[in-house]
């Protein structure tokens, strides 16, 4: 069975500019983002 692949074929839009980012000192891109492995925590405060 042949290896399947997604590069290049899946594009995912950039992040909002009006963000609120923590953890990090500016704002992230994906461009920043490409080739790394990216661990996403979602959480809700009630």
């Amino acid at each position: 069975m042949p290896t399947r692949t997604w590069e290049g074929q899946v594009n995912a839009p950039d992040f909002p500019p009006d963000l609120e980012w923590v953890n990090t000192d500016r704002p992230i891109s994906l461009k920043h983002l490409k080739g790394k492995v990216v661990i996403l925590d979602f959480w809700t405060s009630c």
